[in-house]
């Protein structure tokens, strides 16, 4: 892993409170929203750029729909003032948002993505990034995700999808890592957890 660049922008994606509705299955790895915090915590004493972005499902039965509770940040993460919000209504932060041009425009070139859910917005938003030149990072222990059923009916747990998903990123799109391994590339040894 490389030094990061003090432009090198926290991408937190779609962490809402709908995501704790029981519509999407079992989820694993329930300390992701706490390692974005302690990550946000990092990112926020070193100046870095952090950026939301934040899923308006166009899905009537989709707990996270604009003017829903569900719509609603976390609120261990949720965007300070300054801190730009891109809302979404597909998979990738990129499609039908400013994102990209934001990112030109301050001289963003890497990226390092959290959020929800790994297979889906997660790995939509880090193969647009990586396709587009960005040098992109994903965050696995502030990622998660849910169990998924294939189409011949084999169930697959929230971690197999979570780590298969992480699986076909590294390497190709991104370079996949821990929460651990910022910190010292943030010269910070020793974060104050929120």
């Amino acid at each position: 892993m490389q030094d990061l660049p003090l432009n090198a922008a926290l991408l937190v994606v779609d962490v809402q409170k709908g995501f704790d509705d029981p519509y999407w299955g079992t989820r694993n790895n329930c300390n992701a929203e706490a390692q974005i915090a302690r990550l946000l915590t990092a990112w926020r004493q070193t100046g870095r750029p952090i950026i939301h972005v934040q899923h308006m499902s166009t899905n009537p039965k989709s707990p996270l729909r604009p003017h829903q509770p569900g719509n609603e940040f976390k609120d261990m993460v949720k965007p300070m003032a300054g801190e730009p919000v891109f809302e979404k209504q597909v998979n990738s932060s990129f499609i039908g948002t400013n994102l990209e041009k934001y990112l030109r425009e301050n001289d963003v070139d890497t990226l390092v993505i959290v959020g929800l859910s790994t297979d889906h917005c997660i790995s939509t938003t880090t193969r647009m990034a990586g396709n587009l030149g960005f040098d992109t990072y994903v965050v696995a222990d502030a990622t998660a995700t849910f169990n998924r059923t294939a189409h011949d009916g084999t169930r697959f747990s929230a971690e197999q999808v979570h780590e298969v998903a992480l699986a076909s990123l590294h390497g190709e799109f991104a370079t996949v890592c821990n929460t651990s391994d910022f910190f010292n590339k943030l010269g910070l040894e020793r974060v104050t957890l929120v």
